[in-house]
């Protein structure tokens, strides 16, 4: 059966999730070692498999799994001091699935749970340029650029915002 012909179902994450993030977030191969804790944090934080034992309402998750195998996986929530803006904290997609719309699967679930809660989505990511086919993929998927930041990340990693904006129209949340 070819990738594409699988059936994947999306799914919350859950505390026992954590090594298959852990093993995902790591086979991408981009992300600084410092990184890798920050994720997982995010990831406990989401579900409530950290120390305090107890669920961060802030954070909101996903996971895609194909054949019973968690392949992807997202974490989101408001932006402190922003309301109507939601951050895209962490989305990763194991290499060897990357490519079959899992990815844009995220997205979607992603855009369905916040509707009506958000003016906008904000992204920060890096400007190497092995993380090129990320920054394409936001922009194929409506997020525009908008700032840098020099050498954030570490010498030459500069940190890339990207926004996607939804008409205010559909937002129940008031902005000031």
């Amino acid at each position: 059966m070819t990738v594409a012909a699988l059936p994947f179902i999306l799914r919350p994450l859950v505390p026992q999730d954590r090594l298959r993030v852990d093993q995902m977030t790591r086979a991408v191969g981009l992300f600084w070692d410092y990184e890798i804790p920050i994720a997982l944090e995010v990831f406990e934080e989401a579900t409530g498999s950290g120390p305090s034992g107890v669920v961060d309402p802030d954070y909101e998750s996903s996971g895609i799994e194909a054949d019973g195998l968690l392949v992807g996986w997202a974490v989101w929530g408001p932006r402190p001091g922003a309301p109507g803006t939601f951050d895209l904290y962490w989305i990763v997609v194991h290499p060897e699935w990357q490519g079959a719309g899992l990815g844009r699967r995220l997205l979607a679930e992603m855009d369905r749970r916040i509707e009506g809660r958000v003016v906008e989505v904000v992204v920060e990511t890096s400007g190497r340029a092995d993380y090129e086919p990320a920054r394409r993929f936001y922009e194929r998927h409506g997020y525009e650029r908008v700032g840098r930041i020099a050498n954030h990340y570490g010498p030459g990693d500069d940190q890339l915002t990207y926004v996607r904006r939804v008409p205010s129209a559909e937002c129940r949340v008031p902005r000031p």
